[in-house]
């Protein structure tokens, strides 16, 4: 990694660009437990809050066993196609760089990389970026497509909960879509702030409980056994960021619908871009569950002509005080 001269991050006081797209209804609930931080958690609409304060975190949350061998190995498998199927993960990455200052300076870390297209966009940026990801597959595929040993971006093997790097080194830390795969919110909120330089920030991406709901729904009606991902809630995220001191500025929480002509389409999607870990063997789906499962879907209320797939995502800015 190039060393790089001590810079103050970019100002948190830019404005940001708003989240764009269809708001769906519902309303936001203000959690009780953290009187110095209005964290809304939205069950189906776009919505903004601030916090100030440092509330203490009560609760670390572990999700059930899903094993990083897994994760990687399932993304690995994914990753000479990823960027050619990950239509809604892209949309979601753009709004969170977006959602950083336009210049940034010093030093920039990628949590989760994958193929590094987005670590590319945050170098564009001026920062001197790392990726790092879990997957071997989409370090190959970045280091292929978007590595330069000179100038960067550089990307390493490493995990979320066990960062490589040593304390203070980045000025910002990025990550999209990858951090719902993590095992413990506590120790990734530990592991970003010891590895941000003192007023750093963090925009993370981060896919929260309440996503897939149609497809679980549809599994239920279809008297289909559930196949779920256990995701924390955006509350949990913040406890975990709270426990590690790192200060939350905002997070939005927002559905981002990813729209399919078919059952078959929406189910390769989610297996596509490695996202079907759920921490357990499941049975194969047979042709008379595909079907029962499709005509579930089909019959839900409200469902336009394509299928639906909801992405609930919770974008987070963070700052080391």
């Amino acid at each position: 990694m190039l060393a790089s001269p001590a810079a103050k991050s970019a100002s948190l006081t830019e404005s940001l660009k708003p989240l764009e797209g269809k708001t769906l209804s519902g309303t936001a609930r203000v959690l009780p437990d953290n009187e110095d931080a209005f964290v809304a958690e939205s069950c189906n609409s776009a919505v903004a809050v601030s916090a100030n304060g440092t509330g203490k975190a009560k609760n670390a949350v572990t999700t059930r066993k899903v094993s990083e061998q897994s994760v990687a190995y399932r993304f690995s498998k994914a990753a000479a196609r990823y960027n050619s199927i990950a239509n809604i993960q892209r949309i979601i990455a753009e709004q969170a760089l977006a959602n950083l200052p336009s210049a940034l300076q010093d030093e920039a870390l990628d949590i989760g990389c994958g193929t590094g297209i987005h670590t590319l966009a945050l170098s564009k940026k001026g920062a001197v970026v790392t990726g790092v990801d879990i997957a071997e597959g989409m370090l190959a595929q970045a280091q292929k497509k978007y590595s330069d040993p000179i100038f960067g971006p550089f990307f390493v093997k490493g995990s979320a909960v066990d960062l490589p790097f040593c304390e203070n080194t980045f000025s910002t830390v990025f990550s999209s879509m990858a951090l719902q795969w993590a095992s413990d919110t506590n120790l990734v909120g530990s592991e970003i702030a010891r590895v941000l330089k003192q007023d750093g920030i963090a925009e993370l991406a981060i896919m929260v409980s309440g996503s897939f709901d149609e497809l679980k729904t549809a599994r239920k009606v279809a008297q289909l056994p559930q196949a779920d991902t256990y995701m924390p809630t955006t509350a949990q995220w913040v406890s975990g960021f709270k426990q590690s001191g790192l200060r939350l500025q905002r997070v939005i929480t927002k559905d981002y619908v990813d729209t399919h002509q078919d059952i078959m389409s929406l189910l390769r999607s989610v297996k596509g871009v490695g996202a079907g870990e759920t921490g357990r063997k499941q049975p194969p789906l047979t042709r008379r569950d595909i079907k029962k499962l499709a005509m579930a879907y089909s019959n839900m209320s409200n469902l336009e002509s394509k299928l639906p797939l909801t992405y609930r995502v919770s974008h987070f800015r963070l700052e080391k005080r």
